[in-house]
């Protein structure tokens, strides 16, 4: 079994039922519905589709919605673009349409948020920094005044990022806000938040799901360097975290991204929270039909690191092999486990910088031991598997935490926690009912590690569980070594 779960972006080149198919038995976990493109009508159709040949094939594959976010676009401009020349000036305003009939041209930037945002000096990067302007003042009523630093073609709704400017408006656009509401109409086992600056925006998620009646999985994106200066926070309100390295990249230096990433995932590690890596793994593969020797290394570094989950994005989406995509990142992933090069194995030794070392949130001392120590005796007694019952998913991500040598099986009766172990590293679930006894507990324990391949009668297995039954998160408190 494959420890490292795979993101699959679905779009066009995945339509095709054969494809979405073939795409899941090459590895699918989670299949990710980017509501940045296509209309609600896709996402439904891409969302049937996916449960249909996900009970057909008898595979565990969650559905996640990714929120577009403030995303600020330039507006409309003429076909064929406009031409921007290096050192001239520009207006980039909120209440006027494109025009170019007087001293300086005017560029529509419908956002007054953003504009308002301005100060003199303020980089902008247009097309992930394909052109880049410099705020020449602070903004005049709805306009502000802007000196092309490098120029080109601009053509009309390509994104605008300003890396340090501080926006005061919320995270969650009202084009979101339809969004969610579909996205719990459509009962998706989880939601990602684009653009997370603080802690305080995932509670504003969570808080609008729950007002409509769901509890999603909630997903961080980090790919604001400000998000980093928050993340004991943000690793505290969040379920799972995205490290996004596109806009990461754009808003970052390129040359800190790398670093960026290490501690994103160090510390997810540390705190027992999932962890994506994403953005341009295989990004030549949306073109070639195989990986770059370089494409190769970042995956295998990704899985070293510790990451949970590889994800896939224009690949799947719109690449012309999106099958040989996945297929690849599994060899790669899988074989970067089978070298046993865990860099993570132990998170008590996992670097990390002091200032994050000191304020990451920490395991319950409870769970903490008890699965640090269920580790440690399946490996002594030669266990082959550890089976763990949890109601919320706690216990299988603290176990995962410690990356150990054994499969893990997680016993849950709730579907939200099954599909959760999507996203955790080295986690298989079995839907199972509330257990009366602690006796048929481990008669279950043993029947699903033989029916899952993991056992034979006369093998142990290490088992964890909260006495009493049923008693909730953060309960774990019982080891026992069974023979199956």
């Amino acid at each position: 079994m494959m420890r490292t779960k795979i993101v699959c972006t679905l779009g066009p080149a995945s339509d095709d039922e054969r494809v979405l198919r073939q795409i899941i038995h090459a590895g699918m976990n989670v299949a990710r519905i980017n509501f940045s493109h296509g209309t609600q009508a896709d996402h439904a159709r891409r969302i049937g589709l996916v449960r249909r040949l996900a009970q057909e094939e008898d595979a565990q594959v969650a559905l996640m919605g990714d929120l577009q976010g403030p995303k600020f676009r330039i507006g409309v401009l003429p076909p064929g673009g406009v031409l921007l020349e290096d050192g001239r000036q520009l207006t980039l305003s909120a209440g006027r349409p494109y025009a170019n009939d007087g001293a300086l041209p005017v560029i529509p930037m419908p956002h007054p948020d953003f504009i308002s945002a301005m100060r003199a000096g303020q980089r902008l990067l247009v097309d992930d920094g394909a052109l880049i302007l410099r705020a020449a003042a602070d903004p005049v009523g709805d306009s502000v005044l802007c000196d092309v630093v490098s120029g080109g073609i601009l053509t009309s709704r390509k994104g605008v990022s300003a890396p340090g400017a501080h926006f005061t408006m919320s995270a969650i656009t009202a084009k979101d806000r339809a969004d969610v509401q579909f996205a719990v109409e459509q009962r998706l086992d989880a939601l990602a938040l684009s653009f997370v600056r603080k802690h305080e925006d995932l509670i504003e998620l969570r808080d609008l799901v729950r007002s409509l009646g769901a509890d999603p999985v909630i997903v961080a994106k980090i790919e604001k360097p400000e998000a980093l200066d928050d993340l004991p926070d943000i690793l505290r309100a969040t379920d799972v975290v995205m490290v996004a390295r596109g806009d990461l990249g754009v808003e970052a230096l390129p040359e800190q991204v790398p670093f960026h990433q290490k501690t994103i995932i160090r510390s997810c590690l540390n705190a027992g929270v999932p962890v994506i890596t994403a953005t341009q793994m295989l990004q030549s593969m949306i073109e070639l039909p195989s990986p770059t020797r370089a494409e190769a290394s970042d995956i295998a570094n990704a899985v070293l690191d510790g990451t949970d989950a590889v994800m896939l994005s224009g690949e799947t989406a719109v690449g012309k092999y999106p099958v040989e995509s996945v297929r690849a990142m599994a060899n790669i992933a899988h074989h970067a486990e089978e070298h046993g090069w865990m860099a993570c194995r132990s998170p008590a030794f996992a670097p990390q910088p002091p200032v994050l070392r000191s304020t990451m949130p920490a395991p319950d001392d409870v769970t903490e031991a008890i699965t640090s120590a269920a580790v440690e005796i399946a490996d002594g007694v030669g266990a082959k598997a550890i089976v763990c019952t949890t109601t919320t998913g706690h216990t299988a991500r603290m176990m995962a935490r410690h990356r150990p040598g054994r499969p893990i099986l997680a016993l849950t009766p709730h579907y939200r926690t099954f599909q959760f172990t999507a996203f955790i590293w080295g986690v298989q679930a079995v839907l199972a009912p509330v257990f009366t006894s602690t006796d048929e507990m481990l008669a279950v324990a043993a029947r699903v590690a033989q029916q899952e391949g993991y056992a034979v009668p006369g093998d142990l297995i290490v088992v964890t569980a909260g006495l009493p039954l049923g008693a909730g998160m953060g309960k774990t408190n019982l080891i026992k070594v069974h023979e199956v």
